[in-house]
């Protein structure tokens, strides 16, 4: 086992399967988002002599090779894996290196211990500064005509006579990288290659979330470092099912 002292791990990519319940041990409910790992597996490792820092290349899901290029199919052919669907890099330090190939666990994270979840959040298209920026919007009476939910004045008369950068205004909304620091795992099935996060997380579902230790809380003794890997037998089950 390597030390936990100074050693950063990497994190995974799982896909967000939707929300459900469960119920603790004294018999409260707690909603919790269902995250899945899918042949989450190391595809490329960058050194600090090659690239200049230390990172792991994942990737996950399985993609057809006619969608893939040409390169990139060079690549997964070199690491030995099936070409993947999504890829994330991962910063770690020298002593949480894993091998090319290595496909992570459910187990990766425990119960209870505090993660960081980043995902591209559910596009809103075009919305209105009520619903985008919170605006109370202007008064339902007294001469107000028609713009109940406009944004009222953006600038000035004369000085400086214009509208600042910045401005909260309508506009495009969602379908941005969010990032929800430290959501607290209540459950992991390493045998599903299921991790339950306490509370909601950024994104649709089917799409993909980044999970990481978080960053501003300690990381629990009990998490394996430095990763929770599956077994060859347990990778060769999930290859025959």
């Amino acid at each position: 086992m390597t030390d936990q002292a100074g050693a950063k791990r990497t994190g995974v990519l799982a896909k967000k399967l939707g929300m459900t319940r469960i119920f603790d041990e004294s018999g409260e409910q707690i909603s919790v988002t269902v995250l899945k790992l899918e042949n989450c597996q190391v595809v490329a490792v960058r050194s600090q002599d090659k690239n200049g820092y230390v990172a792991l290349q994942l990737g996950s899901g399985v993609a057809k090779a006619k969608n893939v290029s040409k390169a990139m199919r060079t690549n997964f052919a070199k690491a030995k894996v099936e070409p993947k669907m999504n890829l994330a890099e991962f910063r770690v330090s020298e002593n949480a290196v894993l091998e090319v190939g290595a496909e992570l666990s459910a187990s990766h994270f425990v119960a209870g211990q505090f993660v960081d979840v980043t995902a591209t959040s559910v596009g809103k298209g075009f919305a209105g500064v009520m619903k985008r920026h919170n605006f109370g919007g202007l008064r339902a009476s007294h001469g107000v005509s028609i713009s109940h939910r406009s944004h009222g004045s953006t600038g000035q008369c004369q000085d400086p006579g214009r509208v600042f950068k910045g401005k909260k205004m309508a506009g495009h909304m969602g379908a941005e990288q969010v990032t929800i620091i430290n959501l607290k795992i209540a459950a992991v099935d390493p045998e599903e290659g299921l991790i339950l996060v306490d509370g909601a997380v950024p994104g649709p579902k089917n799409g993909i979330v980044k999970i990481r230790d978080a960053v501003k809380r300690a990381l629990p003794k009990e998490a394996p470092m430095p990763a929770g890997l599956k077994t060859k037998a347990e990778v060769a089950d999930g290859q025959a099912a």
